[in-house]
């Protein structure tokens, strides 16, 4: 199924504000509150959306410090692969992990305490993963922007 104008508009709402209510996202995107219901049923159904979370605030947490991770494994064989991405995604704090096409393997987004909290998420995790030949870590100074709406 393709999206529609409606579609899209319901979506880039939804991204927004995840919690609004049908009521209000129905005058949104001027539908009646059933037809809205209906559509956002039929989204979800078809894994347009795909899931709702509240996105917290990494310094109230206790995660203010970003690390990105670039890992390079020893060999690309579909079993050193797949050993990695099952291990790694078994680190409570790699909150991403992207397999890339260029010098790095994989890039992985960490979040950790301060500079002591990610030495032992170094140590005690990513050390230990199978396959990594070689590890680079760059710490985030300044998020300039985070947006997680999808361009529609």
């Amino acid at each position: 199924m393709s999206l529609d104008a409606i579609d899209r508009s319901i979506l880039k709402v939804l991204q927004k504000r995840g919690r609004i209510s049908n009521a209000d996202l129905a005058e949104a995107v001027n539908l009646s509150p059933s037809a809205c219901h209906r559509r956002v049923q039929r989204l979800e159904k078809e894994s347009y959306i795909k899931d709702y979370v509240a996105l917290l605030n990494p310094r109230k947490v206790g995660v203010p410090t970003t690390v990105f991770v670039e890992i390079r494994l020893s060999a690309q064989a579909d079993e050193v692969l797949e050993s990695f991405e099952k291990a790694v995604a078994r680190v409570p704090d790699v909150l991403e992990c992207h397999l890339m096409a260029g010098t790095a393997d994989y890039i992985l987004k960490v979040v950790a305490e301060d500079t002591e909290d990610f030495a032992r998420i170094h140590r005690q995790h990513l050390t230990r993963l199978p396959g990594v030949a070689q590890m680079q870590s760059s710490f985030s100074l300044k998020t300039v922007f985070k947006n997680t709406a999808l361009p529609l």
